[in-house]
């Protein structure tokens, strides 16, 4: 039996998920819930979930420990492992600060101004001042995490899960169409990321490969798939 069970798909939070167990070189089982069956609403997963949100980790080794909520996640794999955390009080905190500032700024408004491009608009409900305020506040927010990175590799000293937290959400900027190309550090602390070889396996978890737009075709495809799968 492996040690973790993770049940997953392919967004950005099921990513920061997959990524840390690549990273904490974990044996670990993934179950692929699709949304296009409503498989996060089904009896069983909300058992494990009562909120219907991927991911969830159910730790074998831990009496079947189950825990939801990726940030949660990253935090126990990191205390489970005893490292990619800091471990004096103040770095913790730091890094602790800059972990619910993904969870609580990065993550949701990157999130709306995905849902009002890719899965409202597509469906005919197109909410302009939405789509203006939540792209750019999530410019504004990854500008931070430039400005953040101007003196340093990583977001808290070392690379730790504070970067495995963000880099799925500011990798999506293509998806929310939010300019970075202007944002250097944060191109530079991307291509560090990306080249981490459990940072790859991690993003290929749970479809067998990482989700790349390589073209304004590949993205308008996506799109319409996407905004399938959802009620806007």
């Amino acid at each position: 039996m492996p040690a973790i069970t993770l049940y997953t798909a392919p967004t950005a939070n099921g990513w920061k998920a997959s990524i840390a167990l690549e990273e904490f070189e974990i044996d670990y089982a993934t179950e692929y819930l699709h949304f296009d069956k409503n498989e996060q609403k089904s009896a069983e997963f909300l058992q494990l979930n009562p909120n219907g949100r991927i991911p969830v980790i159910v730790d074998h080794e831990n009496n079947d420990y189950v825990l939801a909520e990726s940030g949660a996640i990253l935090l126990y794999l990191a205390e489970r492992c005893g490292k990619l955390f800091p471990t004096t009080l103040e770095q913790r905190f730091e890094a602790m600060q800059w972990l619910m500032f993904q969870m609580s700024a990065v993550g949701p408004m990157m999130g709306q101004a995905m849902f009002f491009q890719r899965i409202a608009a597509p469906k005919g409900i197109v909410d302009e001042y939405a789509i203006e305020r939540y792209v750019n506040e999530s410019r504004r927010l990854l500008t931070i995490v430039d400005e953040r990175l101007a003196d340093r590799e990583y977001l808290c000293g070392d690379y730790s899960i504070v970067d495995i937290a963000m880099f799925p959400w500011a990798r999506a900027h293509r998806w929310g169409n939010i300019p970075v190309d202007d944002l250097m550090h944060l191109g530079a602390w991307f291509q560090r990321i990306e080249k981490r070889d459990a940072v790859q396996r991690g993003l290929a978890v749970p479809t067998g490969k990482p989700r790349v737009y390589y073209s304004d075709d590949d993205l308008a495809e996506a799109t319409r798939r996407n905004a399938d799968l959802y009620d806007a």
